[in-house]
């Protein structure tokens, strides 16, 4: 793809097969411009079929292949061609009023009494003379705006013109084979606003996983704007793409509407969080860390992030099995007889196993944090009431020890 003047010029023929042939790509493309606003056109050059978009044809008359390519050309006016338009004046003072026209003046005179440009951009049309484009390099980052046009004072009513950047951004996800974690909307207030309105405002949706289907973006953002009120009406919105991820290829299924595994739980969860808030809806999250308390935490952030997969708990030296449910604070025990008591008298069942560690840890950001180093020794313990327990026993200032109650197995 290259851009030619004001419009974008794709090589298309090589890419035939991979789309089930040129009429399914004729109507893939058909579809797809229509709901961005433009219009196409087809030709075996690309200024040609610039020229024949431009003059405003109809859809089938738009197309260059249907027939020879001279004729629908030369019965296009003088401004059809930037490189011709130009020289409209004097041509038309001569007869001129096609391109056809200018094609019937000879060539040695033409060009003696014009620039070199209208006889190149004349060949290049009709396929006379080479063309070369500097095609065009993805950008490494997505950031598109769009201006209204007209004011919009309600926040749902952003989604229609959203959704031309939404589709703006799954091309270009697809073409870098990325998916969107997080994306952000903005908004900017029009200038005839309440001083007190703001500039604007901004909102960012998040999936569970890298995504690339805009109606899957459309929906989550609309969940989303169903919830913000505008404080003054908008005038331009704005497309960021924050957070992208590789996305891992999958084969096609035959049968229509089939997901992949776990993407309707996905799919739940992202639309209970829009609704409900980020903070409402967690999943916990392994981490490389030895220390009970901190094997893993809740996480707001559905996404998957593939580049940093959770790790999985190492074993205990002594290969003890962990809790099911683990208490927020140990729980200091009783003890009789340097026996740990928890309804009852405990028996030690396995153990000890020593898990030392956490002086890299601190407890706050501030000069004043305390670094969160254990020394604990655990036990496996039965209790005659309570079942089978997670204890450990730790030392305290001096020479003294204590047991606490860490864990309960289900």
């Amino acid at each position: 793809m290259a851009l030619l003047e004001d419009a974008v010029v794709a090589e298309v023929s090589g890419s035939a097969r991979l789309f089930g042939g040129m009429a399914l790509l004729h109507a893939r493309v058909q579809a797809g411009a229509a709901e961005l606003g433009a219009r196409v056109a087809w030709a075996p050059t690309g200024a040609a079929a610039l020229a024949l978009v431009r003059h405003g044809l109809a859809p089938d008359k738009c197309d260059g292949f249907r027939g020879p390519l001279a004729p629908l050309l030369d019965a296009l006016p003088l401004e059809a061609i930037a490189a011709v338009r130009q020289h409209q004046p004097t041509l038309a003072r001569i007869g001129c009023r096609t391109l056809g026209d200018v094609r019937q003046l000879p060539r040695g005179g033409l060009g003696r009494r014009f620039d070199k440009a209208l006889l190149t951009a004349l060949d290049q049309a009709y396929g006379l003379r080479p063309e070369a484009y500097e095609w065009i390099t993805l950008p490494e980052r997505f950031h598109v705006r769009l201006e209204l046009m007209s004011r919009v004072e309600t926040a749902p009513a952003l989604l229609f013109a959203a959704r031309r950047l939404l589709l703006q951004m799954a091309g270009w996800l697809v073409a870098r084979r990325l998916g969107a974690t997080a994306f952000t909307l903005r908004w900017c207030h029009d200038t005839l606003r309440a001083k007190d309105a703001g500039t604007g405002g901004e909102l960012t949706v998040r999936t569970a996983q890298p995504a690339q289907n805009v109606e899957h973006f459309a929906r989550l953002l609309a969940e989303h704007l169903a919830q913000v009120t505008l404080l003054a009406p908008a005038g331009d919105i704005e497309l960021l793409a924050c957070e992208v991820a590789p996305v891992i290829e999958e084969s096609r299924s035959f049968l229509p509407d089939t997901l992949r595994k776990g993407a309707s739980t996905d799919l739940a969860l992202e639309r209970i969080q829009a609704r409900l808030g980020s903070t409402c809806v967690r999943r916990p999250v392994l981490s490389a860390d030895h220390r009970l308390e901190w094997m893993q935490r809740w996480d707001s952030d559905l996404a998957q992030h593939p580049k940093s997969p959770a790790p999985s708990p190492s074993p205990s030296p002594g290969d003890l099995p962990l809790p099911t449910w683990v208490l927020d604070a140990p729980l200091r025990l009783m003890e009789r007889d340097n026996r740990p008591y928890y309804q009852g008298p405990l028996q030690l069942l396995l153990g000890p196993d020593r898990v030392e560690g956490g002086w890299w840890h601190r407890s706050s950001a501030g000069e004043d944090a305390l670094p969160l180093n254990v020394q604990r020794d655990y036990w496996l313990a039965l209790s005659p009431h309570a079942g089978v327990l997670w204890v450990f026993q730790q030392r305290l200032a001096g020479d003294q020890t204590a047991w606490f109650l860490h864990g309960h197995f289900a």
